[in-house]
């Protein structure tokens, strides 16, 4: 409204961008993307085209709930299928379709967006855990790549620096000394 009203008093660029307190390429973007050759500027026909571009610059919904796509995953889904081996089938089933596929986590939060409600608890219900809600992956310590006991290399024993028993050498060494012996 203000750059609307500022404009039809015959405001400059830069005197909008002081009052509004943004950059002039910023005002000039703004009057250059949303100017209409017939009508000049006006707020409301500017917003209106603002939304259409962010509506616009979204991409598509793989699993909408009226697409057929979705109905697929639902039968499987009532099959016991779990989201991983849906995704998996579909990639299969086909290949040459790229819209066609669809991530296991896309039908994870396909399922966990829906509104509550009777359809909300029949899609969790045919997972096969069930849970309501879904649990973060780090839930307790990571114990990926971990070895159970382990005992770090600064608390060996002082005969092994010694070297005296030929378990205790270096790998290179013990190469070295077979390649010696033949």
């Amino acid at each position: 409204m203000t750059m609307a009203s500022m404009h039809q008093q015959g405001a400059s660029m830069r005197a909008m961008a002081r009052v509004l307190g943004r950059s002039t390429s910023t005002i000039s973007r703004e009057f250059g993307r949303n100017t209409l050759p017939q009508l000049g500027y006006a707020s409301h026909t500017a917003q209106l085209s603002c939304q259409g571009r962010r509506v616009a610059a979204r991409p598509a919904r793989k699993l909408e709930l009226q697409g057929v796509a979705w109905s697929v995953v639902v039968t499987l889904l009532d099959w016991k299928w779990s989201p991983q081996e849906i995704a998996g089938t579909l990639k299969r089933v086909f290949p040459n379709e790229p819209g066609r596929h669809v991530s296991h986590e896309t039908i994870y939060t396909a399922i966990y967006a829906q509104p509550r409600g009777e359809l909300r608890r029949q899609l969790i219900a045919c997972l096969r855990r069930g849970r309501s809600t879904r649990m973060p992956r780090t839930r307790g310590d990571d114990r990926r790549g971990q070895i159970p006991d382990m005992v770090s290399i600064h608390m060996r024993p002082p005969e092994v620096q010694d070297r005296v028993m030929p378990g205790h050498w270096e790998g290179d060494l013990i190469r070295a000394l077979k390649t010696e012996l033949r």
